[in-house]
């Protein structure tokens, strides 16, 4: 597989849009299963390509009735439901934007977000969500409507219309025109309108599709994150068209373990809190019998290496004997066991991965790599999805021009950056340069091969009160190697040293515990068990040995309940708020430097 100009790109995508490749795809594959749920019952349902766009075709008359038309913005809030392809497809084919906001939005952030986007119509799956809108609807008046898919003959009036014919409407969007806008988690101030047009969507899949180099119809995936996140709008929405995926709707991501083993799906995509969590189950299953575990722990250490070989094309014969040999005895039932026995491509995205979890997987025989990338870039700035090289996030994605700025800042050029933010010239200006460069915000280094290594977020930088300048995320993804713990946010601005507060693992702690004899009746009584508290503080000297003194956690506070997406401490996929976990636990934290 050769490279991939951005001249070819180009070329590919040239006068396409999301709905014309839509209906290339059903043309060619329409019998082929493009959307799959549970039903009422807890059967599974499922709808062909050709009967997803019968399905589109209604919901584009229906919404044409009710005034929506080229330029107009509208506004889901769903969970992963197959309506909510249909919806926005449908949107598409009127010329129509489509911006999904997330479930968890409060009325106000509902306010802004509705406000800002100058939306006239909301689709919502049930009341519980309407009512949200409702509380503010006064403060909307371009909202025209509110309509809920859980009301009485609604679902069946928007799949059920007569529908209009798709050719014909395919050409009321154009490749500039915008396919969706994709609001930034509003973390450091009042979320900013990612603008994304169809180009930019066309031109990431069709590199990504090249970077697979195999022929992806009929892949099983299942789509269970946010869809108001670039990531999963991406890869089961945007690839479900392009690439003819058969993509299963998990409305509960706490589910998409169990949709997992059902499905055995050939293209995982997942946060690392999801990898972390599929690890720690391992640890869990392994940790009750402990000579079981510890030939299960020695065979991936003999792995790792030969999965690193295996990768870069230089694994002998007798490295692939051994692999095969370690495989069948131990690795293949464990990918079994998690339902990833399938999977030809696994990612991990949105956050950094620890790298050792990584060759983890990898020698297990579960293909992960970590793809680097941001809303403004259509998700994509860097990713090798087989040559992989745990601890760094792969090469320029195909097309683009990626460098680092003299300042450590790593930069792109390519057509999947975005247009700018909706209605804000001064931020735009701020992230885009005239000659189209995006600035990341993010520091990094290129190797000798061009893999990039990200080390932190530019304005997450830590500084002690010494100047020493350190990296919250490196040294989380460290502490989160420590098995009894899940969760970790390091701190340290401005204070005479690092520390960090770390979160027990909920399911690899009891077992860890039951195994020693300790008694407890909770996770807060764990985590004020000396011999939990000298578990930890042995794991924290022992992941933090790499490091220099300067940048070392020299203490931590243990704490109980877990920290789950979408909550004070993380944002929907899973990246830590800062400001939430430093308000919310003020205390703990001045009680480390006491």
């Amino acid at each position: 597989m050769g490279e991939m100009t951005r001249d070819q790109l180009d070329a590919k995508v040239e006068g396409q849009t999301i709905a014309s490749r839509f209906l290339d795809t059903v043309a060619a594959h329409g019998d082929v299963p493009a959307l799959r749920w549970k039903g009422e019952r807890g059967d599974v349902e499922q709808w062909t390509f050709r009967e997803y766009a019968d399905r589109v075709a209604s919901a584009a008359a229906w919404l044409r009735d009710r005034g929506v038309g080229p330029g107009d913005r509208i506004v889901l809030m769903m969970r992963n439901i197959p309506e909510f392809h249909v919806i926005d497809l449908a949107a598409v084919f009127l010329g129509a934007t489509p911006i999904s906001i997330y479930n968890s939005s409060s009325p106000d952030q509902i306010a802004y977000l509705v406000g800002h986007s100058k939306a006239v119509l909301a689709i919502v799956e049930d009341d519980g969500f309407a009512e949200r809108f409702e509380a503010v609807r006064a403060e909307l008046p371009a909202l025209r409507e509110v309509v809920v898919l859980a009301h009485p003959g609604v679902r069946d009036a928007v799949l059920g219309s007569v529908g209009l014919d798709l050719a014909t409407s395919c050409s009321s969007c154009g490749p500039d025109t915008l396919a969706t806008v994709i609001y930034t988690s509003g973390t450091t101030g009042p979320p900013k309108g990612v603008m994304i047009d169809h180009r930019n969507v066309l031109w990431t899949g069709e590199g990504i599709l090249h970077l697979l180099g195999l022929d992806p119809v009929g892949f099983r995936a299942v789509s269970y994150l946010p869809m108001a996140h670039i990531a999963e709008r991406l890869v089961t929405h945007y690839l479900g068209v392009m690439g003819g995926y058969t993509v299963t709707t998990c409305p509960d991501p706490g589910q998409v373990a169990a949709y997992a083993t059902e499905v055995r799906p050939q293209i995982f995509f997942g946060v690392p809190r999801v990898w972390e969590k599929l690890y720690a189950g391992v640890q869990a299953a392994l940790a009750a019998d402990p000579d079981r575990k510890q030939r299960f722990d020695e065979a991936v250490a003999a792995a790792i290496p030969i999965a690193e070989r295996r990768a870069l094309g230089t694994a002998s014969e007798e490295d692939e004997a051994t692999w095969a040999f370690l495989d069948e005895v131990a690795f293949s039932k464990v990918r079994e066991l998690v339902g990833l026995d399938q999977v030809q491509v696994a990612v991990s995205s949105a956050a950094p991965i620890p790298a050792e979890l990584v060759a983890w997987f990898r020698a297990i025989g579960v293909p992960l790599s970590e793809v680097y990338g941001m809303s403004e870039s259509t998700g994509l700035i860097a990713w090798e999805p087989y040559r992989v090289k745990a601890g760094t996030v792969g090469r320029a994605f195909p097309g683009s021009d990626l460098f680092i700025a003299d300042d450590g800042e790593v930069c792109v050029r390519g057509g999947q950056v975005f247009r700018g933010y909706l209605d804000d010239p001064a931020k735009t200006a701020e992230a885009l340069d005239d000659d189209g460069t995006l600035h990341t915000g993010d520091i990094g280094e290129l190797d000798d091969e061009g893999y990039l290594r990200i080390v932190d977020r530019k304005k997450e930088l830590i500084i002690t009160a010494g100047g020493k300048n350190v990296s919250p995320a490196n040294l989380e993804a460290a502490l989160k190697l420590i098995p009894l713990v899940s969760q970790a946010a390091a701190i340290g601005d401005g204070r005479p040293f690092v520390s960090a507060l770390v979160v027990l693992d909920p399911e690899v702690a009891p077992v860890w515990a039951r195994e020693r004899g300790i008694e407890f009746e909770s996770l807060a009584d764990l985590a004020r068990h000396p011999e939990v508290i000298a578990e930890v503080e042995r794991g924290v000297e022992e992941v933090m040995a790499p490091f220099n003194n300067a940048e070392r956690v020299k203490k931590v506070t243990i704490l109980a309940e877990e920290w789950v997406p979408d909550s004070v401490e993380l944002t929907p996929t899973s990246k830590l708020k800062r400001r939430g976990i430093a308000e919310k636990y003020a205390e703990e934290i001045e009680a480390l430097y006491r």
